[in-house]
């Protein structure tokens, strides 16, 4: 028996007749987080947790067709008990639970182990099939601990401010900002991107505090800004815009900086691997705690996760999706305006 099936759209339950992240339009989409790739625009009617409803609103538009839960409150759709269950990902993000006849589903969307600070942490839901990420899907991934990451991190700028040097941070606009804020809240005056701005004001509506912030502005003073920290989307690394920053290091935070040969490490003066996604040994314990039966393993590296839990006694096959990558250094900001 199974809830899911994989199609065209996306990830469909038909019992229930809706689908969990759809990269394509859809009459009924349950959403697990509001980053782009997996809440699409031009579905008719959307369920997500409810710190995602004004984010989504200021990425697919005010006027789109939304629903909310709180964490762990269900719902019966054609007869699915549907609810939803922290990811730890980002603020608002969510595992999708789905129960028929005794039989639950859950699809996780993109999941975190480590408590950051400022998402809800993962909760272990128990079920029979489940559908992970595997974004850091290689034993080669393991995280340092928050406490140290950040450790390192405030060293970082430490040194710089003894050089009187600006300390800009390359983070995705929705969720490694936020976390940055939050881990560096007190160190010195922190300064956003117009788009990490615009979010932050959606989530801060939902009812989550965030740090105080100031608007970072291209034109703005040197003095302003010398000593102090910036925060800018990975879609101004390498452009001149970066570079009107006065005696500016710059650092990128990124699941991908733990190897020093990623894509476009030259173009930083740091790399922090800072990252919203489960590490290789967080990715294991998580499925093995859901005891599933059957585990579907999406984007990232789903051959060898795939691979690896079919060996040790859980059975395991790969699923093709559209899901993109949020922690990569250069991706595109797709709503950075």
């Amino acid at each position: 028996m199974s809830l899911l099936s994989f199609t065209n759209k996306g990830i469909y339950c038909a019992k229930g007749d809706f689908y969990i992240d759809p990269w394509l339009p859809v009459d009924n989409a349950i959403i697990t987080h509001a980053h782009g790739d997996h809440a699409k625009w031009g579905c008719k009617h959307y369920l997500a947790h409810e710190v995602s409803k004004p984010v989504m609103q200021a990425r697919l538009g005010a006027d789109i067709s939304i629903e909310t839960l709180p964490y762990g409150e269900s719902k019966i759709i054609n007869g699915v008990k549907l609810s939803l269950h922290p990811a730890g990902h980002i603020v608002g993000s969510a595992q999708v639970r789905l129960e028929h006849s005794g039989f639950v589903s859950v699809a996780s969307g993109d999941y975190k182990v480590e408590h950051d600070g400022i998402s809800t942490p993962l909760e272990i839901v128990k079920c029979n099939e489940f559908v992970t990420e595997s974004t850091f899907g290689l034993p080669i991934y393991n995280w340092l601990s928050q406490r140290q990451i950040f450790s390192n991190i405030r060293n970082w700028i430490s040194g710089n401010q003894h050089n009187q040097r600006t300390s800009i941070f390359i983070a995705y606009s929705l969720g490694k900002a936020q976390r940055l804020m939050k881990g560096l809240e007190g160190v010195a005056p922190i300064f956003v991107h117009s788009s990490i701005d615009r979010l932050n004001k959606a989530i801060e509506s939902a009812g989550i505090r965030l740090p105080e912030t100031k608007l970072w502005l291209a034109d703005m003073p040197k003095a302003d800004v010398q000593g102090n920290i910036v925060i800018l989307p990975p879609s101004l690394l390498g452009t001149n815009v970066i570079k009107r920053i006065p005696n500016g290091a710059i650092a990128i935070c990124s699941g991908w900086m733990q190897v020093r040969g990623s894509r476009r490490w030259q173009s930083a003066d740091a790399g922090f691997a800072v990252s919203d996604h489960a590490d290789w040994q967080g990715l294991l314990n998580t499925v093995k705690a859901t005891g599933a039966e059957q585990v579907f393993v999406t984007h990232g590296y789903t051959a060898t996760f795939s691979k690896y839990l079919n060996e040790i006694g859980i059975s395991a096959r790969e699923v093709a999706t559209q899901y993109g990558n949020d922690e990569e250094a250069g991706a595109k900001e797709e709503e950075a305006t």
